[in-house]
C-alpha cells in the first residue's frame, strides 16, 4: 500500500526562483540548499546537449536537495529533465556546469577512478532493465559490487535482506530462471546489501506488472522506514510516486512544483496541470 499520510501533513508549494527571493531571506535559502542533512544535493546544476542553434537545455540551473532517510520521487513530462537530473546527481552523467554532491563530496571534482569508487561504495542503483549478469546466480548478482571491491559481505544482513525480499529459495537460480518481479527483487537486494548512503532508481517498476511493482515499492518504502535508508526514484507512474514522502516535478529542466505525502489523485492533477 502507498505510504500512510499520518507521518507528515499534506503540503503543496511552488518552488521559488532564487533570484526573486528578498535579500533578507537569501542566507536562509542558501543554508537550505547547502544543508548538512542532505544525502545528495545540486547547486546550480546545468546540463546542455549540443551547441549553437541545436543546443538543448536538459537542466536549467537546478538547486535541490534530497534529505537523509526520506523517499523522494522525481516526476515530469517526457523530456522535462527528470532522468538527466538523477543521472547527474548519481554520477552517471556529467553536468555542463554547477555541482552535484553526495554528502559533502562534489562529484565535479572527482577523477574517473574516484567516481567509479564512489558509485560502487556509496551508492545503490535500481534500473528498469534489472542489469543482472545472466551467467551469475541471484546470490552472485547480489554480492557482485562488494566482490569486485574486495569487500566482505555481512552474511547476517545478506540473509535478512534476501529473506525479507522472498529470495531465499531462489538464490541459486540464474536470471533467466526468475520472473521479472524476482529479477527486480534481486536488483533491490544488490542495492541494499552494501548499506549505501543513497539508492537511486530510474523507473524501477517500468517493466513490472502491478503486483510486482507494488512489491518493489514496498521494499523501497521499508528500506526508508525500517533501515533509515535514503531513496530517490524517477517515475512516470503516479501510484509509484504515492509511496514517496516527497515528489518534485520538473518541466523544461526546472523544478516547478513540490508535493509532500500526496494522494494519487493529487499527483495526477499536478501532472495534468504541468502538461497543459
Amino acid at each position: 500500500m502507498p505510504r500512510s499520510k499520518l507521518t507528515m501533513p499534506d503540503q503543496e508549494s511552488t518552488v521559488q526562483d532564487p533570484s526573486n527571493i528578498p535579500a533578507e531571506q537569501s542566507s536562509a535559502v542558501e543554508d537550505s540548499i547547502l544543508g548538512a542533512e542532505a544525502a545528495a544535493r545540486a547547486v546550480g546544476l546545468f546540463k546542455q546537449y549540443g551547441q549553437g542553434d541545436t543546443a538543448v537545455t536538459a537542466l536549467d540551473h537546478v538547486d535541490v536537495e534530497f534529505a537523509r532517510h526520506q523517499f523522494t520521487a522525481i516526476m515530469g513530462p517526457s523530456g522535462s529533465g527528470k532522468s538527466t537530473l538523477m543521472h547527474c546527481m548519481a554520477g552517471l552523467d556529467a553536468s555542463t556546469s554547477g555541482s552535484a554532491f553526495i554528502g559533502d563530496t562534489d562529484l565535479s571534482q572527482l577523477k574517473d577512478k574516484e567516481m567509479t569508487s564512489l558509485r560502487r561504495d556509496r551508492l545503490g542503483f535500481i534500473f528498469q532493465s534489472f542489469n543482472l549478469v545472466p551467467t551469475l546466480t541471484a546470490a552472485e548478482n547480489i554480492t557482485l559490487p562488494s566482490d569486485i571491491a574486495g569487500q566482505k559481505v555481512d552474511q547476517d544482513w545478506f540473509e535478512q535482506i534476501t529473506n525479507r525480499l522472498g529470495l531465499s529459495n531462489r538464490l541459486s537460480h540464474r536470471p533467466a530462471e526468475l520472473s521479472g518481479g524476482q529479477q527486480q527483487r534481486v536488483a533491490c537486494a544488490r542495492a541494499l546489501v552494501s548499506r549505501p548512503e543513497i539508492i537511486f532508481g530510474d523507473e524501477p517498476t517500468g517493466n513490472l506488472d502491478s503486483n510486482s511493482s507494488a512489491e518493489v515499492l514496498a521494499i523501497l518504502r521499508t528500506a526508508v522506514d525500517e533501515d533509515d535508508q535514503t531513496v530517490v526514484i524517477v517515475t512516470h507512474d503516479a501510484r509509484a510516486a504515492s509511496y514517496a514522502d516527497r515528489i518534485i516535478f520538473l518541466a523544461d529542466g526546472r523544478i516547478v512544483k513540490e508535493l509532500h505525502s500526496p494522494a494519487i489523485d493529487e499527483i495526477l492533477a499536478t501532472m495534468a496541470g504541468i502538461e497543459n
